[in-house]
């Protein structure tokens, strides 16, 4: 299984445990009458401070299941084998942003911006650089949070000026459940991606260089040799070299390979810490809370983002395009064509699918798109000539619950 999903197994386990602890069970006498009242303390009990969604609870069930099937080969009982998987409920909270709203977020959150739309002179922020090519990527490519993390220096493309998306190859090794696929990077996404690199990364490298902290580093990796974007060839852990393709190389290994350049070693990851160090994908949580609370402060309630959050957007602004370039082909319909096209929604359903790596197109229809479930066609025929994807995007969900748009642009 995937690192990350091994830590997060890991963590249910502990809470698990520390659980039987606190009541006086010993984990192997657990029954299903434990695994019931461990689920009500979890999910429900009001002396529970710290309780869970039940999509993080499905995650601790899955874990534990797992924990338990290995038990078994030791004569131990599942308490949890009676139980059903927990239903996610997906509550109605904000999911998405739309173009104007996500372009607002990162002026206030990330550059540092007043409700104006002025340079705050107040703002302390050191790395906006990256945090906003990281937020742009997320945005462009629609990649998951650790995914995007995880990406080092030789898996971006080359930049050329009249391309305006890049394809580009998400590795196994780093993709939830192991299942990489094709994602595109648009241009100005790849811009943002390489002055960061040539400028606040260059900075730290630079400072890390001189404080000596790249030779401190233990177990550390040399790319000896890189084969294009497919495969590298660095120092293996009991000495010599070993060639691997990139596709297998996971998170972790990544964080600790480094490339020796004139002005001495280098990481290969692309996303660094200001002090140079390779930056963990759990790190971006604070830079998501760090913008929200300033937003907060400037006096915009419930206007926050999420990693997540920029996933499901990019989905929603992907299916409206879709639509868009679809129906703008079309001209006038009648009636009954209307309703033949309501029904029609396989192809775009299908292009978002691909861009998000899901395997299903049911996961991509139930989860990212409950917006466009009761779309009239009319709406999107009626915004069809000039592609106005922004406008569009604004005016349509302009009253709906779910999707945060600019929450300034009525008050000019």
């Amino acid at each position: 299984m995937a690192w990350r999903t091994q830590r997060d197994y890991s963590y249910s386990l502990m809470v698990w445990l520390n659980y039987l602890l606190t009541i006086g069970v010993n984990w192997w006498d657990a029954d299903d009458e434990v695994a019931s009242e461990f689920l009500f303390w979890r999910v429900t009990d009001p002396a529970n401070d710290d309780t869970v969604e039940t999509g993080t609870f499905a995650r601790d069930f899955a874990g534990l299941k797992k924990f338990y099937k290995l038990a078994a080969r030791f004569g131990i009982a599942d308490p949890f084998a009676e139980m059903d998987a927990p239903r996610i409920v997906r509550h109605a909270d904000v999911k998405w942003l739309d173009p104007g709203g996500y372009t607002r977020w990162v002026d206030l959150g990330i550059r540092g911006f007043d409700l104006h739309g002025r340079p705050d002179p107040w703002w302390k922020g050191r790395n906006d650089q990256r945090d906003r090519a990281f937020c742009d990527g997320l945005y462009g490519n629609g990649l998951r949070v650790s995914e995007w993390a995880s990406v080092v220096l030789p898996e971006l493309p080359v930049y050329e000026r009249r391309r305006g998306f890049f394809t580009c190859e998400l590795a196994d090794a780093c993709a939830k459940g192991g299942y990489g696929h094709k994602y595109w990077m648009p241009r100005s996404s790849l811009r943002g991606v390489l002055g960061y690199v040539e400028g606040a990364r260059a900075a730290a490298v630079r400072r890390a260089q001189a404080a000596g902290r790249y030779e401190r580093i233990a177990n550390r990796r040399i790319v000896r040799a890189l084969h294009g974007r497919h495969s590298v060839t660095m120092s293996s852990v009991g000495g010599g070299s070993q060639r691997e393709e990139w596709n297998d190389v996971g998170p972790q290994t990544r964080m600790l390979l480094f490339r020796e350049t004139a002005q001495g070693l280098e990481p290969v990851s692309l996303w660094l810490n200001e002090d140079g160090l390779p930056r963990d994908g759990g790190g971006w949580e604070h830079t998501f809370d760090v913008a929200n609370a300033r937003i907060e402060s400037l006096g915009l309630e419930n206007f926050s983002c999420t990693a997540h959050m920029l996933r499901h957007s990019f989905a929603l602004r992907w299916f409206s395009v879709g639509k868009l370039i679809k129906y703008a082909q079309l001209g006038h319909l009648t009636e009954d064509e209307q309703r033949d096209f309501r029904e029609e929604v396989g192809s775009t359903w299908h292009l978002v699918q691909t861009m998000l790596g899901h395997r299903s197109v049911e996961t991509t229809k139930s989860v990212y798109l409950e917006p466009f479930q009761t779309l009239e066609v009319e709406a999107l025929l009626a915004h069809a000539d000039g592609f106005p994807v922004a406008s569009f995007m604004a005016d349509v969900f302009a009253d709906h619950p779910w999707v945060r748009t600019d929450p300034l642009v009525g008050s000019r």
